[in-house]
């Protein structure tokens, strides 16, 4: 598009980008020191466990019911906070700006979504939470259009928080695998994209002109 190749980034808002790419993607996870600032889930931190149960969480144990989903949700707010927090100073820098112009190009023949969305992305490949409530923003800020977030709520759908999920989860069968362990990784992101591309054949061939652009 026209107006995304005008836009001007000065070499602040290219460090702000860097900064958020390198916080949200999970590069320092299980670092020591300070290097541990620089990852988001780190810096989510955990709750603590209650004194005479060290396995029950400030939402105790065997909850049930509305009210222990109730309690759950409430566990996913201070994560979305402050990615939401991140990513303001970010924008304000000119981050957003930044991935507008350099993922452009490479998000709009790949998946059919603009570079603006990058941030989100990287945020959603370790927290499903975070990379929606991006995504929820950059809809209502006007950034994206209706199909856009379609698309990108396929991508996103598929394998949510696929790092996170991936080193935590799948470390249980590293020893029994006979490939190297980034080959899932790399095959769970292709898939991610072919379903994208699949749901934006679909908003082409099917929907065509009647969703909201």
């Amino acid at each position: 598009m026209d107006t995304e190749k005008k836009v001007k980034v000065s070499w602040i808002g290219y460090g702000a980008l860097i900064f958020a790419i390198v916080f949200f993607s999970g590069v320092f996870a299980g670092t020591k020191g300070w290097p541990a600032a620089l990852d988001f889930n780190i810096i989510s931190g955990k709750f603590g466990t209650m004194k005479d149960a060290a396995k029950a969480t400030y939402a105790g144990l065997g909850g049930e019911g509305a009210r222990d989903g109730f309690m759950f949700a409430l566990g996913l707010i201070p994560v979305v906070m402050l990615a939401l927090g991140v990513v303001e100073v970010v924008d304000h820098l000119g981050g957003l700006r930044a991935a507008q112009k350099l993922l452009t190009p490479i998000l709009r023949p790949l998946l059919g979504i603009p570079g603006i969305t990058g941030l989100a992305l990287v945020s959603s490949m370790q927290s499903t939470d975070a990379g929606g409530g991006m995504t929820r923003v950059l809809r209502e800020d006007g950034h994206i259009n209706e199909r856009e977030r379609t698309i990108f709520a396929a991508f996103q759908f598929s394998a949510g928080g696929t790092i996170t999920n991936y080193l935590a989860i799948g470390s249980a069968v590293f020893s029994f695998i006979t490939v190297p362990i980034i080959l899932p990784l790399a095959l769970m992101f292709v898939m991610k994209m072919f379903g994208a591309n699949l749901m934006r054949l679909y908003l082409t061939w099917v929907v065509k002109g009647d969703i909201d652009e």
